[in-house]
C-alpha cells in the first residue's frame, strides 16, 4: 500500500477528499445556475434558456466523466482542473456580456465606418452571424464548463482507490453522495444569498473557492503534483485575475450591458426574483424624459405610454362596478395600475407580488451619490404605496389567493396586471383553476380584469385566456385592445361574475366617473370591437390548465412566430 502523504491517516484523507468533492459540487451548481440565470437575462428567452443550458452542462459533465478516464496522474490533473474552472468560471460572465454587447453593436459600428444614413441600418450577413455566435456562446461557455465539472467526480473516486492502493468497494457511491450533499448547500446558497448579487460577484466568489481549493489540495498532496511552481505561479496568476475582476467587473458588466439598450441605462440591479434595468432617453431637451423599466430585458413600461396602458386596464374595470371599496391588484410592483385605483377612493386595497424589492424601489427614496435615483418613478406612482390604505403581501399569487379565501375577504374589483405566460411557473396564473379561485373572492356585482398579451402577436394565447376565464364559471367574459406604442396591439379580458356584462354595463353610463388623461366612453366601447374574422378559431382553442400548459405553449409558438420561427405540427 502507498505511503500517504503528510502521515494522515485514511480516515482523514476521506474526509479531506469528501470535503472537497462537497464543495466543489457546490461550486459546480452555482455555475450552472449562473449561466443560466446570466444567459437568460441577455438574451431576454429566459424560460427556454435556462431549461436550455441546464440540459446542455448535464450532458456535458457526462461526457467530462467519460473523458477523465484518459488522465494517469489524477493528483496532477485535479490541481490543473480547479485552477480551469477557476478562470472560466470567473471570467464567464464578462465573456458573455462582452460577446453580446459586440453583436449589439456592430450595426453602429459598421454604419459609422462606412458613412451609411441613419435610416439604413445593416441586417443579415455578418450582423447576423455575430447575432448567432453571441446567441450560442453561453451554451459553449456552460458545456466547457460542465465538461471539466464532470471529471471532479471521477478524479477523486481514482485518488482515494490509489491513497488506498487497492479497490474501494462502494467507492463511487461514497464520493456521489458527498456531490449530492455539496450540490443541495450550493442550491441553498444560491437561492439564499447568491442570486441577488450582481453576477461577476457570485462568479468572483465561486470562483475563488475553486482557486483555494485547488491550492489546499496542492499543498497537501504536493509530494504526488510535479511541476509544483507552475501550480502555485497558475494559481497566482488567476487569483490575481479574479482581483481584478472583484474590483472592476461589476462596472464593467454594467458599461456593456448598457449597450444592449436603445437608451441610457440609468440603474440595474438584481433581486432574488429578476434583473432590473430602468433607462432614460432625452427626446426633447424642453420635455420631460422617457424612462423605460425592463424584467430580464423585457419591456415593462416606458413613461411616456404608461398611461395609455394602465387607463385601458384599470378603466373599464372601474367603471363597470356599482361599488369600489375593496379592490385586489395580482402584480403590479411598480404603483402605477395601484395610482389608477386610488382615484377612485377605495377603502382598500390589497395588492400581491412575488417580489417585495421591486416594491420597495418603487416606495422609498434609493439614493446614489447624494442623488434619488428613482425620484421620478416615485412621481410617476404618485407616492401610491405610501397610501394607508394600500396593504401589500408578498409571495407566489397562487398561494397567497388561499389565505384570502381563507381570510373569507371579497372584493369588488379583482385587477391581475402579471408577466406574460412565458415560463411555466407563470402558466399557473392563466389557468382555470387560478381563475376559478380569483371568482370566489368577486363580490356578486364584481368584474375582474386580466392583462392578456397581445391579441396581434400573440392571438392564441390572447383567446386561450379569454376562454379559460369563461370556463372558470364567470358568466360574461369579453376582450378587448389597444394600441401601447411601447408594446403595439394590446389586449385584456374583462369578466362579470353575474348580472350585465362589463360592455353593457358601459353602454349605460352617461358619463365616465374619474378622468385618468386618456379613456373616455368611446375610447373603452370601441375597444370591445375586433374585425370581423378574429374569433373564428375559437372553438379549436384549449382551455389553459394547469397540468396542459396551454397559455405557455401558446405563447412560446406566438412569439416564435413573430420572430420567423415555424413549427409545423404533423
Amino acid at each position: 500500500m502507498n505511503a500517504p502523504s503528510f502521515k494522515l491517516s485514511l480516515r482523514q484523507h476521506d474526509f479531506i477528499l469528501f470535503a472537497i468533492m462537497g464543495i466543489l459540487a457546490g461550486c459546480g451548481l452555482i455555475y450552472e445556475y449562473l449561466l443560466s440565470h446570466y444567459a437568460g437575462r441577455v438574451l431576454g428567452a429566459v424560460e427556454q434558456v435556462i431549461f436550455a443550458m441546464i440540459g446542455v452542462m448535464i450532458v456535458s459533465m457526462g461526457l467530462g466523466a467519460f473523458a477523465a478516464r484518459v488522465f494517469k496522474s489524477y493528483f496532477n490533473a485535479f490541481v490543473w482542473l480547479e485552477v480551469s474552472i477557476a478562470l472560466i468560471g470567473a471570467t464567464s460572465v464578462l465573456v458573455l456580456a462582452a460577446t453580446t454587447a459586440l453583436a449589439n453593436i456592430l450595426p453602429q459600428i459598421l454604419m459609422e465606418t462606412f458613412s451609411m444614413p441613419p435610416d439604413l441600418l445593416p441586417v443579415g450577413g455578418l450582423i447576423a452571424w455575430a447575432h448567432k455566435i453571441a446567441s450560442i456562446m453561453p451554451y459553449v461557455t456552460g458545456f466547457v464548463l460542465g465538461f471539466l465539472i464532470g471529471m471532479e467526480i471521477p478524479l477523486i473516486a481514482s485518488m482515494r482507490e490509489k491513497i488506498y492502493g487497492e479497490h474501494i468497494e462502494h467507492n463511487t457511491g461514497s464520493v456521489y453522495g458527498a456531490d449530492y450533499i455539496g450540490a443541495g448547500i450550493g442550491a441553498a446558497l444560491w437561492v439564499l444569498f447568491m442570486l441577488s448579487l450582481p453576477p461577476t460577484i457570485a462568479a468572483v466568489i465561486t470562483a475563488s473557492v475553486n482557486l483555494l481549493v485547488g491550492l489546499l489540495f496542492y499543498f497537501i498532496y504536493r509530494k504526488r503534483i510535479r511541476l509544483g511552481v507552475w501550480v502555485v505561479g497558475a494559481h497566482i496568476f488567476v487569483g490575481a485575475i479574479i482581483t481584478l475582476i472583484a474590483l472592476h467587473g461589476t462596472d464593467w458588466d454594467n458599461a456593456m450591458e448598457d449597450l444592449l439598450y436603445k437608451d441610457k441605462v440609468i440603474f440595474s440591479y438584481n433581486t432574488k426574483h429578476q434583473h432590473v434595468t430602468i433607462t432614460e432617453r432625452i427626446m426633447d431637451p424642453t420635455k420631460p424624459k422617457i424612462i423605460s423599466m425592463f424584467i430580464n430585458g423585457r419591456s415593462q413600461f416606458a413613461s411616456n405610454d404608461e398611461v395609455i396602458y394602465h387607463a385601458m386596464l384599470v378603466a373599464p374595470v372601474m367603471h363597470a362596478v356599482p361599488r369600489h371599496d375593496n379592490v385586489l391588484i395580482i402584480g403590479g410592483g411598480d404603483g402605477l395600475a395601484l395610482r389608477d385605483v386610488l382615484r377612485w377612493q377605495p377603502q382598500s386595497v390589497d395588492l400581491i407580488d412575488i417580489d417585495a424589492a421591486i416594491v420597495e424601489f418603487f416606495t422609498e427614496p434609493h439614493i446614489k451619490n447624494g442623488k434619488v435615483i428613482n425620484q421620478f418613478l416615485l412621481d410617476l406612482n404618485q407616492h401610491a404605496f405610501s397610501d394607508a390604505r394600500v396593504h401589500t403581501r408578498f409571495g407566489d399569487a397562487f398561494l397567497k389567493v388561499d389565505e384570502l379565501i381563507k381570510e373569507q375577504r371579497l372584493y369588488d374589483v379583482i385587477i391581475v396586471d402579471l408577466p406574460d405566460p412565458s415560463h411555466p411557473d407563470l402558466n399557473k396564473l392563466y389557468s382555470a383553476r387560478f381563475y376559478a379561485k380569483l371568482k370566489t373572492l368577486l363580490t356578486g356585482d364584481g368584474a375582474m380584469v386580466v392583462q392578456s398579451t397581445s391579441p396581434y402577436h400573440a392571438k392564441n394565447t390572447f383567446l386561450s385566456i379569454g376562454k379559460t376565464i369563461h370556463y372558470a364559471g364567470f358568466k360574461h367574459v369579453e376582450q378587448y385592445h389597444h394600441n401601447v406604442p411601447s408594446f403595439g396591439e394590446w389586449g385584456w379580458a374583462i369578466a362579470t361574475k353575474n348580472g350585465l356584462s362589463a360592455k353593457a354595463r358601459l353602454m349605460l353610463k352617461d358619463k365616465l366617473e374619474v378622468d385618468d388623461s386618456w379613456s373616455t366612453k368611446g375610447v373603452l366601447l370601441a375597444a370591445f370591437e375586433f374585425n370581423q374574422h378574429f374569433f373564428d378559431l375559437l372553438d379549436s382553442i384549449k382551455v389553459n390548465r394547469i397540468n396542459n400548459q396551454a397559455a405557455y405553449q401558446y405563447h412560446k409558438a406566438d412569439w416564435e412566430k413573430q420572430q420567423g420561427i415555424y413549427i409545423i405540427e404533423k
